[in-house]
Parts: structure tokens; C-alpha cells; sequence
């Protein structure tokens, strides 16, 4: 067993990564024990992530709030808590908060055989994000 003590500090989600204000609380990360990563990601109304992919996929376990997640080939789906999204792995795809709440979730993906966990593109525009 290996016990983690918490402590960690709350940082803020990268512009580069999302749109609006995001805090995120990293759980763990990848390591020579285990290849899973994982993060509770806070997002304030109308935040988003930017369009991205995961080598491996990804699950979203929302634990607060009202959400949305959505592919490049389909519309968003609302989602809230208690909710479990799995994400294929290499499906282009963006998460968020509504545009009048808050919401937030666990994020977890594990990283490939080179410790890559996510591919970062553009940035979701607001007529994808209304849409």
C-alpha cells in the first residue's frame, strides 16, 4: 500500500487547455506502479476544456454540478452527478460546465507506453459550445 498525505495545492486549468476558469486538484499521476492518472477538475459556468484526445481513453466521474461532454461527431450530452462517461481512446472530444452552473468531476486515463495521457488541440468555439 502506498498512502499520499494530502496536501497537494489547487492549481489553476492552463489557458491553453481550457476556456474560463478551471481549478484542478491532481490525485496522481502516472508512475512505474501504475500507468492510471487521475484529477478532480473544477469548472466555473460556461468553462470547457479545449478539444482533445486520449491514447487510452478516458473516464469522467462527475461529482457536482451540471455538465456537458461532446464528440466531434455528435452533440453534447448533459451530464451530472453520479454520471460515469467513458471516452474511447483517440476520440476527439471537450467536457464542461454549463453555461449557468457549475460542475465538476474526476478525470482518469492512463498513459501509453511513451507516458502520454492526453493530446491537446483547439479550442472549443462558443457555436460548438451553444450548439
Amino acid at each position: 500500500m502506498k498512502y499520499t498525505q494530502s496536501g497537494g495545492q489547487t492549481g489553476a486549468g492552463p489557458e491553453a487547455w481550457f476556456t474560463g476558469t478551471v481549478q484542478i486538484d491532481g490525485i496522481r499521476n502516472p508512475d512505474e506502479q501504475s500507468a492510471i492518472g487521475c484529477a478532480h477538475v473544477r469548472f466555473a459556468p460556461g468553462a470547457r476544456t479545449a478539444w482533445h484526445h486520449h491514447p487510452k481513453g478516458q473516464t469522467l466521474y462527475v461529482t457536482d454540478g451540471i455538465g456537458l461532454v461532446a464528440t466531434r461527431d455528435g452533440g453534447a450530452q448533459e451530464i451530472r452527478p453520479g454520471d460515469v462517461v467513458y471516452i474511447e481512446p483517440g476520440e476527439e472530444h471537450w467536457h464542461g460546465a454549463t453555461p449557468d452552473r457549475f460542475m465538476a468531476h474526476v478525470a482518469m486515463q492512463e498513459a501509453d507506453e511513451n507516458g502520454q495521457v492526453v493530446t491537446w488541440l483547439d479550442h472549443v468555439t462558443d457555436a460548438e459550445y451553444t450548439a
